[in-house]
């Protein structure tokens, strides 16, 4: 049964992609289950960051399940409900304000590589293929959607992947900025655990207000986002956190951050 397998471990919440005889197709519920799944996290206070993966070794996500196509898209109502869920998804993981990181192994194709897109922070390994097939198959891709492309990728990295609609490997995606860091097939899952831990180990409101700054200079903020940016900055400096980096470092020692 095609689903989000939802899991926490540590300070790490990892949601699962679920569909393996279908290279992790995302299906209708799978698309609206996942702004809940992430915003389930976002409210846990014990979860530092969060990890997307799929199910099994074949593939992250191999875009829409399009077995579902001839009955939930095959009219306009229901061709916009669809969209309305897809959309919701993909702008869930900036939504939070906690790091998200894709893990991806294997296929990441279309509506996978619009999710990895959303995603913060992307690890493949190197046997990941990667392919944008909208014009293979006649289909137009939303405006915001193409926005984080040219936002991640450049112009002219954006415009090859769209047009050529052609598929390429992770050396590629690293030269293109899509991933921050590639390894070997057996090391992925240790490689991403590291990275969580990492980021887990850092000040909540840090972590927090930076990625609401970068995510704001992206945007464009207006004068009200500016304002919420430095009052996150102010709330680090006041912090219990910001005292207890100044002891850690003046003792030598790693520091216990409580996110407060």
């Amino acid at each position: 049964m095609a689903k989000l397998v939802v899991e926490k471990t540590g300070t790490t919440g990892r949601i699962i992609f679920s569909n393996e005889e279908r290279m992790n197709a995302m299906t209708l519920g799978m698309w609206q289950s996942l702004p809940e799944a992430l915003q389930q996290f976002d409210r846990d206070p014990d979860v530092r960051v969060i990890v997307l993966q799929g199910a099994g070794t074949r593939a992250f996500v191999s875009g829409a399940d399009i077995s579902e196509f001839e009955n939930l898209r095959n009219a306009k109502e229901q061709q916009d409900l669809y969209d309305l869920a897809v959309n919701a998804a993909l702008q869930a993981p900036g939504e939070c304000s906690k790091p998200v990181i894709a893990s991806i192994r294997g296929i990441c194709i279309g509506g996978g590589l619009g999710l990895a897109a959303a995603c913060d922070l992307r690890v493949c390994s190197d046997q990941s293929i990667f392919r944008m097939p909208a014009a293979r198959l006649g289909l137009g891709y939303d405006a915001q959607g193409v926005k984080k492309f040219v936002d991640i990728l450049g112009m002219a990295n954006a415009m090859e992947i769209f047009v050529t609609a052609r598929k390429f490997g992770a050396a590629d995606a690293l030269r293109m900025g899509f991933v921050s860091r590639v390894c070997a097939e057996h090391e992925l899952d240790e490689a991403v655990g590291e990275f969580a831990e990492m980021i887990s180990q850092n000040a909540p409101l840090t972590v927090r207000a930076s990625k609401f700054s970068i995510k704001q200079m992206v945007l464009q903020p207006d004068e009200q986002d500016m304002a919420t940016a430095e009052k996150m900055v102010a709330d680090c400096f006041a912090s219990d956190d910001f005292k207890e980096g100044r002891r850690a470092f003046m003792e030598k020692r790693l520091p216990r951050f409580q996110g407060r």
